[in-house]
């Protein structure tokens, strides 16, 4: 993602938040769905954080 500016103040980086955000509006996937592909790939976050994003970032 060339904007990073936009996720500067977020903890994970932007590739994994836009990650998440697209799994979400691309599948039908709910957010706990999200919180366990992304556990087994070692990234360790609660499905409200992925609701947050997807609230936030998702058009």
């Amino acid at each position: 993602m060339k904007n990073t500016k936009v996720y500067a103040s977020y903890r994970y980086p932007s590739q994994v938040i836009s990650h998440a955000v697209w799994l979400y509006h691309r599948f039908t996937l709910s957010f706990k769905d999200i919180e366990e592909l992304l556990a087994a790939r070692g990234i360790i976050v609660s499905y409200e954080t992925v609701r947050n994003w997807c609230l936030k970032f998702g058009n």
